[in-house]
C-alpha cells in the first residue's frame, strides 16, 4: 500500500530557493512537491524552526486531515522508516487526508 493508494498527497518543505529545491528533488529523486519557505513563515507556524534566522529547519511531518485539522504530528523524523509510520496511521482513515512532510 503507498500513498496514493490511500489518496493522500504528500507535500516536502525547503527553506531554499525554487532552484535550489529543484536541483534537490532531481537529484533524489522527489515523488513529491517541494515547497519553498524562505521566508520560513510555514517553519515557525508548525514548530520547524523557532526563529525566522534559522539555517535549516527540523525534520518533523504532520499528517493533515480534509478539514485542516492535525491528525498526528512527527517531531522525529526518521527518513528511511518514516513512510512506514505514516501510512500505518492512515490504515482505516476513510477520507482523503493530506500529508504534509
Amino acid at each position: 500500500m503507498d500513498f496514493q493508494q490511500k489518496n493522500a498527497e504528500v507535500l516536502g518543505a525547503s527553506f531554499d530557493d525554487e532552484e535550489a529545491n529543484a536541483r534537490f528533488a532531481e537529484k533524489f529523486s522527489f515523488p513529491f512537491p517541494l515547497l519553498c519557505d524562505t521566508e520560513r513563515k510555514l517553519g515557525m507556524a508548525y514548530g520547524a524552526c523557532s526563529s525566522p534566522d534559522a539555517a535549516k529547519p527540523e525534520r518533523i511531518s504532520y499528517l493533515i486531515g480534509p478539514d485542516g485539522r492535525i491528525r498526528a504530528a512527527y517531531s522525529k523524523v526518521s527518513p528511511p522508516t518514516h513512510p512506514a509510520e505514516v501510512l500505518e496511521e492512515l490504515q482505516g482513515a476513510g477520507d482523503r487526508p493530506t500529508v504534509a512532510v
